[in-house]
């Protein structure tokens, strides 16, 4: 079983670092930037997936070459056996289409196609929720979003899944599909590992992963457009029919906090300290 989970680096928006140009793109090169949050949702599927049923996992990001630390990140997180960068001048600026578009040319080049593909359910600099299932759309694959709980039979080549529907987490329905499949993965996922043999194997996994992971370029491919036979009319700022009308900048919040320094050897301060803190000490 091949299974690919897509992530993505997003700015770090706590540090209120984030650079725009002229006509409002990002300069993602001046941003601080981290793997976005609801990737990580993805990343449980995936390796419930991978601890249940072996085969190989991979990692894929578009974005500029700074998001390799993002991919590190996610083969320590889901034990990866290889990352893939689809990293180009020709994808800068694009939009959610484009950049489903390059995406699903990256999932192409795979020799046979993925048996699953994971995806978070929106980006932190996004907000849309329209990368997976436009990337989806591209592949013709049959998708399942808002996922909190999958089992795969692989002797029938299907994948069950419990769903939230329309974002009520009291409403859940039970749907069945056909394998290849694209999952979007909701925040209300929780991996389960119910044998022993799952949690002896997810132990081993985190060992080698975290030695692979110390060397991670040696496990990573960078494609640009050539690679993906793309033409560059229709990636990237050009393939991009979205037009940003205007940008409003994100301010660092303000510290409406003073704090006041103290060492050990300050016996008064330390003392105020205690007699701040005592009425709220437990019982």
């Amino acid at each position: 079983m091949h299974t690919v989970v897509l992530t993505k680096g997003v700015p770090d928006f706590r540090e209120g670092q984030v650079s725009f140009d002229e006509d409002g793109h990002l300069k993602r090169g001046e941003t601080p930037t981290v793997m976005n949050p609801n990737d990580r949702h993805a990343l449980r599927a995936a390796l419930q997936t991978k601890v249940r049923h072996g085969g190989r996992m991979s990692v894929m990001s578009m974005g500029p070459p700074g998001y390799k630390e993002v991919l590190q990140e996610a083969m320590e997180s889901v034990y990866a056996d290889d990352l893939y960068i689809l990293s180009d001048r020709e994808f800068a600026a694009a939009d959610t289409w484009a950049t489903a578009i390059t995406l699903s040319s990256g999932l192409s080049q795979f020799e046979e196609r993925p048996d699953l593909v994971f995806a978070g359910f929106k980006t932190a600099d996004g907000e849309t929720g329209h990368t997976g299932p436009q990337a989806c759309w591209c592949l013709d694959m049959p998708m399942v979003t808002h996922v909190i709980a999958m089992d795969i039979d692989e002797e029938a080549g299907t994948l069950r899944a419990k769903r939230l529907v329309e974002g009520d987490v009291e409403e859940v329905e039970t749907v069945e599909t056909d394998l290849p499949a694209f999952v979007v993965a909701d925040p209300e996922f929780e991996p389960s590992y119910r044998t022993a043999g799952n949690r002896l194997r997810h132990k081993d996994l985190r060992a080698e992963a975290r030695e692979r992971a110390e060397n991670y370029e040696d496990h990573l491919t960078t494609w640009d457009h050539v690679d993906l036979n793309l033409d560059p009319d229709f990636v990237g700022l050009d393939g991009s029919p979205t037009i940003v009308e205007s940008v409003d900048p994100i301010p660092k919040a303000p510290s409406e906090r003073e704090a006041t320094m103290l060492t050990p050897e300050d016996t008064d301060g330390m003392n105020d300290v205690l007699e701040e803190l005592t009425p709220y000490a437990a019982d």
